[in-house]
């Protein structure tokens, strides 16, 4: 199985130029996917990219990662309804630092191998480049009626709030980017999401154009959900790689709790697993779908490759503490069991306040598990809130010392998978 075809099995190729096909297979190419330093930190949505290029190391072809210091001062109107603000320069040099050195844990950057990665970033070769020589030397290759046919174009100029020149010009700028790695690193193929196939395809225009090479492209299906929800997107936001911002539990967790459907398709395209592994997974689960065999085989795949195998083993350690015996009694977990409780949320919160007890609406909004006390009212009505594993249903109940474990801590449960551990001090 070559690499497209391996690539399309995993349903992850949604376009793909004529010809890319047998580029790959007639020599080692280099291709590059570009990443959007608009925050320090990769989420999950980027790691189909960053899965692609991994692919094509693996199958001895070189990989270029581009974070896009200039592009992220510029804005992609690829997908967007509206303008996105623009970042500062400092900004911008922080975020593009915390992707790189994401990007390096994935990739092999081994100089001695002849297909090791490469990071760049496009602000190098724009940083000079005035305004002038850029309509002179690139602008004239590309009409203005070839880039207002593109549909991330015409959507936004067909709308409500249009599209401002730094944005039309996008496309220009992306392609630039292709030209000069096609020139400078013998680049021949870039990679994306499918929502970038207009300037994709501008760059490979540019480069036959201005230079009579010739370039390809594919890109990958934007991932959804079966139900139609946003992918990678929980009630606290994004699930992001950077162990900081989710941690290594939650992020299990995330996978763990896919539906049937999402994890039949999650599990060809986020884990390395080949076509036999996964198709004996699926066996398996489906004779007992209530086991979860393939959620937790995609879970621990995912957890492994993202944040390594002493990560998932915690992870794996505080979903047990925490599900497992989930009917035994809160005050059979050791102090050790509850303060080892890896990734999920810890609480301090003063004993005073607990001295002469304080309601359970205003506990929740004040150690911040809940934003307001409405809100806190709202889910304890509604059956949403357990306390050291038994449901609160009463919004008069009084927190104070009598509930403490270990004369220190209260368990707090909110919905089926969010605990907070509150410790008193």
């Amino acid at each position: 199985m070559n690499l497209i075809e391996e690539l399309r099995w995993r349903a992850m190729v949604q376009d793909i130029m004529p010809g890319t096909e047998e580029q790959l297979k007639k020599e080692m190419t280099t291709a590059y996917i570009g990443f959007d330093p608009t925050a320090d930190s990769l989420h999950i949505g980027s790691l189909v990219p960053i899965l692609l290029l991994v692919h094509f190391q693996k199958a001895g072809h070189k990989p270029i990662a581009l974070v896009g210091g200039a592009t992220g001062m510029v804005g992609d109107p690829s997908g967007k309804s509206e303008e996105r603000n623009l970042l500062s320069e400092d900004t911008l040099r922080h975020n593009q630092e915390g992707v790189k050195n994401q990007l390096m844990q994935y990739l092999d950057f081994d100089s001695s191998k002849v297909n090791c990665a490469e990071m760049v970033n496009n602000y190098d070769w724009f940083k000079n480049f005035t305004f002038l020589d850029f309509i002179r030397d690139i602008g004239k290759h590309i009409t203005v009626n070839y880039m207002m046919a593109k549909d991330s174009v015409k959507k936004r100029i067909e709308g409500d709030t249009g599209m401002s020149f730094t944005e039309f010009t996008y496309q220009l700028v992306q392609g630039y980017d292709f030209y000069w790695l096609y020139k400078n690193k013998n680049a021949k193929l870039q990679m994306g999401g499918s929502d970038q196939w207009g300037n994709i395809v501008t760059g490979t225009e540019l480069i036959r154009r201005k230079d009579g090479g010739e370039a390809f492209a594919f890109t990958c299906p934007l991932i959804k959900k079966a139900d139609g929800g946003k992918f990678g997107k929980t009630e606290k936001g994004n699930i992001w790689l950077d162990a900081n911002k989710t941690t290594p539990y939650q992020f299990y967790q995330f996978w763990l709790n896919a539906s049937d459907d999402d994890a039949e398709m999650w599990i060809k395209i986020f884990t390395f697993l080949n076509q036999d592994e996964v198709n004996s997974t699926l066996d398996e689960h489906k004779k007992d779908a209530g086991k979860r065999i393939l959620q937790k085989r995609l879970a621990e795949e995912v957890t492994k490759f993202v944040h390594g195998k002493d990560e998932l083993k915690k992870a794996i350690e505080t979903t047990e503490k925490l599900f497992a015996n989930h009917n035994a009694p809160a005050e059979s977990l050791s102090v050790e069991d509850l303060e080892g409780m890896e990734g999920i949320v810890k609480i301090n919160f003063e004993k005073e306040k607990i001295n002469d007890g304080i309601d359970i609406v205003s506990f929740l909004a004040e150690a911040t598990i809940l934003s307001s006390k409405g809100e806190a009212r709202k889910l304890v009505q509604g059956g949403g809130i357990s306390i050291n594993r038994k449901k609160v249903d009463d919004i008069q109940m009084s927190i104070n010392s009598s509930l403490l474990l270990h004369e220190k801590y209260i368990l707090v449960q909110k919905g089926k998978k969010n605990y907070y551990l509150v410790a008193i001090t």
